[in-house]
């Protein structure tokens, strides 16, 4: 219960933060996306200090042996590159220029009170069902051994 608390208390706090920064604005982050017209270099001072308070914390917070609130830390364990990343992150990239939204601010911009960010969710989860599917179905049946 106290962990669910502190998620509760984290999501909305990350939530507060992307509407201060207004990366729940679409046509913003549409705008810092476009290099090539109109661009809107602001998120670029968001972006550099998520990236800045990252750089330093993480440092001092990876040298715990534990978080505060959890009993280990969970970070990746594969360290290559392969085609099924590389195919995610143009994936996610090709959706965010699309759309303008990521899964948080996405989730966030629901209290906008317009279409968009509910059209990006529901094309997000579909795509996430599909993946699903396909990489299940594309994996070899093992046979249970009794």
């Amino acid at each position: 219960m106290k962990q669910n608390i502190i998620v509760l208390i984290s999501g909305i706090l990350f939530g507060f933060g992307l509407g201060l920064s207004q990366m729940i604005d679409r046509d913003r982050v549409l705008g810092f996306l476009d290099a090539a017209g109109t661009w809107d270099p602001t998120l670029l001072f968001v972006l550099g200090g998520a990236v800045g308070v990252t750089a330093i914390t993480f440092r001092f917070v990876l040298n715990r042996p534990h978080p505060l609130f959890g009993d280990r830390f969970y970070l990746p364990t594969v360290q290559s590159i392969d085609p099924i990343l590389v195919g995610g992150a143009a994936i996610f990239g090709i959706g965010w220029g699309v759309s303008g939204y990521c899964p948080g601010p996405g989730i966030t911009a629901l209290i906008l009170g317009i279409w968009n960010p509910v059209l990006f969710l529901i094309a997000m989860v579909l795509g996430s069902l599909a993946y699903k599917w396909f990489s299940t179905a594309s994996q070899p049946r093992r046979e249970v051994q009794q």
